[in-house]
């Protein structure tokens, strides 16, 4: 084990010293970073730059690899829970593709599932028509195509929507 004293002498923070820290003590501060974070890899790698980045060796190296990837666990355990609450009040207050009622003659969830698996490049200008209200012109400038491409590509999402469907569709809204 590598004692304090050990790094009394090392003066600024060189890549032998990284290299012993790495070699007897990454594992360990993996798992300590795993307490508080799934990304307790990526926290040790930044511990040991922000290490690198010293002038000069902390007194305690070994303490202060310790303290840091904790505190950067700490830190990553609550920005991802920070992003996931944002994540899931961001997707409560969009609306469903589809609004269900009592005469659809398709599943909301079903039509939604089908839009989903279009290309991006056909799913994107059924959405700017139908739920953007955007003409042809302006979907072709969205996507960077021809009107007439644009057209196309709806058509062609419309089609695969019926097989997918297998109901009819209303013609252009």
């Amino acid at each position: 084990m590598m004692d304090r004293h050990d790094f009394s002498q090392a003066g600024a923070v060189g890549p032998e010293l990284l290299g012993r820290l790495f070699d007897r003590h990454a594992a360990v501060l993996e798992l300590l970073g795993r307490q508080w974070c799934d990304c307790s890899e990526d926290v040790v790698q930044e511990a040991l730059i922000e290490l690198a980045g010293q002038a000069c060796a902390p007194g305690d190296p070994v303490a202060w690899l310790y303290r840091v990837v904790r505190n950067k666990a700490i830190s990553a355990s609550r920005s991802t829970q920070r992003r996931r609450r944002h994540e899931t009040e961001a997707a409560g207050q969009q609306p469903g593709w589809f609004e269900p009622s009592a005469g659809d003659a398709i599943d909301a969830c079903v039509a939604a599932a089908a839009l989903e698996s279009l290309p991006v490049e056909q799913r994107e200008v059924v959405v700017a028509r139908i739920w953007g209200g955007l003409s042809f012109q302006q979907i072709g400038r969205l996507v960077g195509a021809s009107d007439s491409a644009a057209h196309r590509r709806y058509e062609a999402a419309l089609s695969a929507l019926r097989k997918k469907l297998r109901s009819p569709c209303r013609k252009n809204p």
